[in-house]
């Protein structure tokens, strides 16, 4: 089965966060950043049950995942065939609190 990810716009956010912060130092390491964030996300549409359950998991009433790339989490959700990319977050960033879930 082929899933469709969708980039909620929070998530979308974060990219645009990081990739600012990371231009900062270098706009080529942004630019290379941000085109392997977008194939690790894109990864997800084989087999994204691959990924571990994510540790803010408990707090939520959905099942929330987590696919680390470099020292970030993409934290996301599958319903049906669609996964659901919702926070893209540093890996020393606090953990999600469900008044930041979509």
């Amino acid at each position: 089965m082929t899933y469709r990810v969708i980039i909620l716009p929070p998530a979308a956010n974060d990219l645009d966060q990081a990739y600012l912060w990371i231009a900062r130092q270098s706009v080529q390491r942004a630019n290379a950043w941000f085109n392997g964030a977008e194939r690790a996300y894109q990864s997800l549409s084989d087999l994204p049950r691959r990924c571990p359950i994510a540790p803010d998991n408990d707090t939520f009433d959905v099942e929330v995942r987590q696919l680390l790339y470099g020292e970030f989490r993409m934290l996301f959700t599958i319903e049906d065939d669609t996964v659901l990319i919702l926070h893209v977050r540093h890996g020393s960033r606090r953990w999600m609190t469900p008044d930041e879930m979509v």
